[in-house]
């Protein structure tokens, strides 16, 4: 029979006893054994350093983390207090972001920034963070949190040349027509950048935020490097390194939050990542990234003036260009979507951008600048105006692309206001005969002009959109035809004008809100509809030369070649309707078919329920009406990719409208 084993004694342990002093043991480091050892000197936490075990099993320190002093006595018995130890941080203290003011205060629960207690020489460090030789290979090991620095550097090129190049070519030729960065302070963070030293510095030096920043610079710099007339390999080159530098500035500004506070840099990289997404005509990826770039500004504030926080008026005026551009693409991506947008206008205080341009000048000249006249164009006339017209554009989708469907009268007056804000534009912005004397002095105005114009257009044909192939007795719809017709024809004229063009005018030409919708397809449609009006064929024509310039861009990327596909199309259908029509009909208009499907409405001009069927309740795609589904306010476009519904969609309005107008 086995012997009853004994009961091991209290203070015995099996296995390896720990050799190293409880600091060192958690890391798994060799110690010295010295009290203190030379590790918790170096990491400053001597104050830690002990025993790991004690006779019963647990952990204990060589000195008490807590120095208790009780007060003498007194008549009136005080409270016994307790000091922390002086290399121990008070309770609610933050330490300071980089550059990053936090519109909720120094709140307890706010940001605890490692990377900047880090960087900060002779800063009280809490324990567990080292400094020295431990940093540097903690930060090379795989399941380190800063292995992310070291993996983000890496994709960053060679030689620094490279690196100057790209980005002086961004600031030459891209900067000035977007607002995209302030030049000095962005210079003066990329010389901080490329002179920190190497080897054990603390990669806790690099600001991802502005990391970030540098990608997306990086990712348009690469384009505007290529040639004029690249090689299929060349072209494929500088796509794929572009993308890499995107890619890097996404993974940038998400990682960035976890190391540091916000700050103006990550809302600028976000800024500038949704623009690439709408020059590669991304736009639904676009509506995710501008969401993150407004949730990063309303994090610092931005959604309340810079007044209200007392700040200096030059900081002030770039927190207001800068919050107006993303209010602006916020509103218009939106809209182009039909998805909700990010900003609530109940929860902003803010004003939009004087007609004056503080960067260039110190706080006391910017607190003494007077504001412009508009007759004196400043780029912050860009961002001013457009502010106003996403507030209309924010109103356009509330009342008419929201859950309930507008009135045509609704719609009439919202159109009013667009009249309203293009007839305030100074005569330099004017939509007709634009004065162009001040283009050369100011290389901003063209490009600013063309941005004003397209945001216009794109609003408009939206809310008319859903109108443009509805019928009236009455002729009451009259209005949406012509809107649709004369900002699609607008549209295509600013296209025809700008496209051909170098690299750089590209690049700005993409920016514009014409990215966001193509007015080709509406003429396109219009001709299918129409194809026997007086204008159908000069829009064909105009149509043609637009599918011909595009089959001579070498940039054209899968979306371009989708949108191309759907257009020439319609070119296809109208022109097989106008020739059936002068071989059938010598007259050239055939006579009014039998039993013409009249359109329900109500009084309001408003679909009736049952007329309302959307796409994805029918299963049979070529069994669907589609004038009536284009008049639900719910339906947007299919992909440019999904080309069997373009085609069913335009062959059903081929074959409901043929015989002419």
């Amino acid at each position: 029979m086995a012997q009853p084993r004994k009961p091991a004694s209290r203070g015995s342990r099996r296995g390896r006893k720990p050799t190293s002093c409880t600091q060192c043991h958690l890391r798994k480091q060799k110690c010295d054994r010295n009290q203190p050892c030379n590790r918790c000197l170096q990491r400053g936490v001597a104050h830690l350093c002990g025993d790991s075990i004690n006779s019963n099993g647990g952990f204990k320190h060589s000195q008490s983390p807590q120095v208790v002093s009780i007060a003498p006595p007194s008549p009136s018995p005080r409270p016994r207090r307790v000091t922390q130890p002086p290399m121990s941080p008070s309770l609610g203290t933050l330490f300071a972001n980089r550059g990053a003011r936090a519109f909720y205060g120094s709140s307890y629960f706010g940001h605890q920034v490692a990377s900047r207690i880090l960087s900060e020489e002779g800063q009280d460090l809490p324990a567990g963070i080292s400094r020295g030789r431990d940093t540097l290979q903690s930060f090379r090991d795989e399941s380190s949190s800063f292995a992310q620095v070291w993996d983000l550097l890496g994709l960053l090129p060679r030689q620094k040349s490279t690196v100057d190049r790209l980005v002086n070519i961004f600031l030459a030729e891209v900067n000035w027509s977007l607002d995209a960065v302030h030049e000095a302070t962005f210079r003066s963070s990329y010389d901080e950048f490329w002179g920190r030293r190497f080897g054990f510095d603390d990669l806790a030096n690099v600001d991802l935020r502005w990391l970030g920043l540098l990608f997306i610079i990086l990712a348009f710099g690469v384009l505007l490097d290529s040639p004029p007339h690249p090689t299929l390999d060349v072209q494929r080159e500088r796509e794929e390194a572009s993308l890499r530098f995107y890619w890097a500035a996404r993974r940038a500004i998400v990682i960035a939050p976890s190391f540091y506070g916000e700050s103006t840099d990550i809302v600028r990289a976000g800024l500038l990542v949704t623009r690439y997404l709408l020059y590669t005509r991304r736009v639904s990826e676009s509506w995710l990234t501008i969401g993150f770039a407004s949730r990063m500004a309303q994090a610092q504030g931005m959604h309340v003036d810079g007044e209200r926080w007392r700040m200096t008026r030059k900081a002030t005026e770039q927190r207001r260009r800068l919050w107006s551009h993303i209010y602006t693409i916020d509103r218009m991506i939106s809209l182009a979507l039909g998805r909700p947008y990010a900003i609530n206008n109940q929860f902003c205080l803010t004003h939009e951008p004087e007609n004056v341009w503080l960067d260039d000048m110190d706080d006391e000249e910017a607190n003494r600048a007077v504001p412009q006249p508009l007759s004196l164009p400043t780029p912050s006339v860009l961002s001013s105006l457009l502010y106003r017209l996403a507030q209309v554009v924010g109103k356009i989708q509330e009342k008419c692309f929201g859950m309930e469907r507008a009135s045509y009268e609704a719609v009439l007056q919202l159109d009013a206001n667009l009249v309203r804000w293009s007839e305030q534009l100074p005569p330099y912005f004017r939509l007709d005969n634009p004065d162009t004397a001040a283009d050369d002095a100011l290389p901003f105005l063209p490009w600013h002009r063309l941005y004003l114009h397209t945001s216009f257009h794109f609003a408009r044909i939206v809310l008319h959109r859903p109108f443009l192939l509805r019928e009236s007795i009455t002729d009451r719809f009259r209005t949406s035809h012509e809107a649709c017709m004369s900002s699609a024809l607008a549209d295509l004229k600013i296209r025809l004008r700008t496209m051909n063009s170098t690299n750089a005018d590209s690049l700005r030409w993409a920016f514009g809100a014409h990215n966001l919708f193509n007015s080709a397809m509406i003429l396109g449609i219009i001709a299918v509809k129409n194809p026997h009006s007086a204008q159908a064929g000069a829009i064909l024509e105009d149509l043609e030369a637009y599918c011909e310039n595009l089959h001579q861009d070498p940039w054209l990327n899968e979306f371009g070649m989708a949108e191309l596909k759907v257009v020439e199309l319609c070119i296809s259908k109208a022109k097989d309707s106008r020739y059936t029509s002068m071989t059938a009909y010598p007259s050239g208009t055939p006579p009014e078919p039998p039993g013409p499907r009249i359109q329900a409405v109500d009084g309001s001009g408003r679909m009736r329920p049952s007329d309302l069927e959307s796409p994805a309740m029918s299963s049979d795609m070529s069994s669907i009406y589609w004038p009536t589904v284009w008049e639900d306010g719910q339906f947007t476009f299919p992909g440019a990719a999904d080309f069997s519904t373009w085609e069913q969609m335009i062959t059903g309005i081929a074959e409901d409208n043929y015989g002419g107008q």
